[in-house]
């Protein structure tokens, strides 16, 4: 069996965890399979699984091999693509990534109009809250918040995000609003543990205050929805309560003691040598999320 066959049928277990689901998708038998990987694994020098009666899951060398493994197959396929005449329309899999909350809430929805204008095409998500090497684990496009590290990657910038103090227009109404940053402490503080576990809240201008949570939630989401019911003031990205500002249901405070906003990029690997998969979405994507109003507006 050739080398890029059997890299083929090592990323089907990967992704099943089982050598039989495999080869039923790959319309083989289970002992070429199992050949298949033995081999690779010989040619390697390294067990890619650790095997059990119940499971199959990736060693750690497996895990490393799987990113590479991923990006040599859509090479090939991209290669072949060339060849065919077919580079400038896009097809294979689209492998893309974000956070947990930002990636189902404002990538998703592009992904879902890129696929249905480009039937050849297949998605891969990973929406994620942990840092995504985009190369080892063979993604296409990421969509990251934050300041990026210096990488060689293109990256466009589509807008910012700002870090902001919101409550319930009922909550403000029954306890006042704050007013300044050290008014916070005479509130009922709902502390998202999963976004900022250290219990001093920073602001512009050197302002600091250490504020003592009425409730702890490990999800933002926990925290949004105590805030929105009126119950406590809360810390959060901009862009995750984009839906209760616009209806009302929630409010920012403290806008003046807001720290810089967060830069937003679509980011990829390849830069004009990207295969027109990724031209067509990155150019999709960027126009979106920067005609979306939940977002602040991108700065050239």
């Amino acid at each position: 069996m050739d080398r890029w066959q059997a890299m083929r049928i090592f990323v089907k277990v990967a992704e099943t965890e089982s050598f039989a689901e495999s080869a039923r998708q790959l319309h083989m038998s289970a002992p070429a399979v199992t050949r298949a990987v033995a081999g690779l694994e010989d040619l390697i020098g390294a067990r890619l699984f650790v095997r059990t009666t119940r499971s199959v899951k990736l060693t750690e060398p497996g895990s490393r091999y799987l990113g590479d493994c991923r990006r040599i197959l859509s090479d090939i396929v991209e290669a072949e693509a060339a060849a065919a005449g077919s580079y400038a329309t896009p097809s294979g899999t689209l492998s893309i990534t974000s956070s947990a909350l930002f990636g189902p809430m404002y990538v998703l929805p592009i992904v879902h109009e890129y696929l249905q204008a480009y039937p050849a095409v297949s998605g891969r998500m990973l929406f994620v809250d942990r840092p995504v090497n985009i190369v080892d684990e063979g993604i296409d496009v990421a969509i990251r918040l934050g300041q990026l590290p210096d990488s060689g990657f293109s990256a466009i910038k589509v807008g910012s995000v700002r870090r902001v103090v919101c409550g319930a227009p009922a909550y403000f109404a029954a306890h006042g609003t704050p007013t300044v940053p050290a008014d916070l402490k005479d509130h009922r503080i709902v502390a998202s543990t999963s976004a900022w576990a250290s219990p001093e809240w920073r602001f512009a201008r050197d302002h600091r205050v250490t504020v003592n949570a009425w409730l702890q939630c490990n999800t933002n989401d926990a925290a949004i929805a105590t805030a929105v019911a009126g119950l406590g003031i809360t810390r959060v990205l901009q862009y995750q309560i984009g839906p209760a500002l616009l209806d009302g249901r929630l409010q920012i405070v403290l806008a003046d003691y807001e720290e810089p906003p967060l830069p937003i990029h679509v980011l990829h690997p390849e830069g004009r040598n990207a295969p027109a998969k990724v031209r067509a979405f990155v150019d999709l994507a960027v126009a979106r999320l920067r005609e979306n109003r939940l977002l602040d507006r991108h700065e050239s």
